[in-house]
């Protein structure tokens, strides 16, 4: 992510993560804000019971630790807002209600939900008003394995959904196909921070999101004028059609591609409206999506990550990648330069 850093590092903006909260690993400690347990009342969000958080934590915003070890999210400098929406994997729309709206009225920037429940008109209610307060709402579509059509909040209007590409690049099937989908990004073999201190590796969409959700955080650091709609227009106006010609109900309008989001051309939406779509661009049309990692490998206090297959955050499938198309993330070798 060198091209990205010398732009953006996310820093000032705070992204809430609804989910099982976000453990203090050390890749993530500095970034991480208090946040609450929505799940269990009166406690902060500083824990996570599942894992599963804290991998999304970490690839929006880890910042690696000691010299030269551990791994960096998106955006590295952003905060991290945990708010515990379930402990046990199981999704309640009342809960994710109740989360979303605290994490709306705590200065949350984006909010990020790698995740699905049942759609409630409360949940509505506060997707509604989030994005009324200005705030990014980023959510997964849903992964195959589990789901037939797109998960809520995901489906609600005004909502970035996103889906997942695989390794070659190009749409995976292990992501929901819908004509709300509106981008896709990486969601096969992705490595992030697994509680207490190690690494896993995982696929599905909710990686997906919680990527585009450290894109959105570095164009609202390098934007700060942007709305939340001109925000996501950027977003999608910038990435790489790669599906039929325009928008479809893979990728929507395509696949993230994070140095254009930063450095296209992207003329204002029209009328306050959703993204029409791909927009010319006088940087570069040509401006690389690949984004090659570091040599990786685990850091020395890595401990073994576990499975974390849980209802609400979809299952998670643990395979072994050398690249991505966009870079999640560098693993680096202790001591490497």
């Amino acid at each position: 992510m060198s091209e990205t850093r010398s732009i953006s590092t996310g820093s000032g903006v705070i992204v809430a993560v609804l989910d099982s909260g976000s453990a203090p690993h050390p890749d993530i400690r500095r970034n991480l804000l208090a946040g609450s347990n929505q799940a269990s009342p009166g406690k902060d969000g500083r824990t996570d019971n599942d894992g599963h958080g804290t991998r999304m934590a970490a690839l929006i915003a880890a910042h690696g630790h000691g010299s030269n070890s551990g791994i960096q999210g998106i955006a590295p400098s952003a905060k991290i807002l945990p708010v515990i929406v379930s402990s046990d994997g199981l999704g309640d729309s009342a809960i994710m209600a109740k989360g979303m709206a605290w994490a709306a009225n705590h200065n949350a920037n984006i909010i990020n939900v790698s995740g699905a429940v049942g759609p409630g008109f409360a949940l509505k209610d506060a997707v509604d008003d989030a994005i009324d307060k200005d705030i990014v709402v980023i959510a997964a579509v849903g992964n195959t394995a589990q789901d037939l059509i797109i998960n809520h909040p995901a489906a609600f209007n005004g909502v970035l959904a996103v889906g997942a590409t695989g390794r070659n690049g190009k749409y995976s099937d292990k992501s929901v196909k819908d004509e709300k989908v509106q981008i896709c990004a990486p969601g096969v073999d992705i490595i992030s921070a697994q509680p207490p201190r190690g690494y896993g590796i995982a696929a599905g969409t909710s990686d997906s999101t919680a990527i585009v959700s450290g894109a959105a955080a570095l164009v609202r650091a390098k934007f700060p004028e942007l709305s939340a709609k001109e925000v996501v227009h950027r977003l999608t106006a910038t990435a790489d059609d790669i599906g039929p010609p325009g928008r479809d109900d893979e990728c929507g309008f395509g696949r993230l591609n994070i140095v254009k989001a930063l450095t296209a051309d992207v003329p204002p939406l029209e009328g306050g409206g959703e993204s029409a779509g791909p927009a010319a661009s006088s940087a570069a049309p040509s401006a690389p999506t690949t984004v090659r990692p570091q040599s990786a490998a685990p850091v020395a206090d890595a401990e073994p990550a576990g499975n974390g297959s849980v209802l609400l955050f979809g299952g998670l499938a643990g395979v072994v990648a050398a690249a991505a198309l966009v870079l999640v993330l560098v693993l680096r070798r202790r001591g490497r330069n």
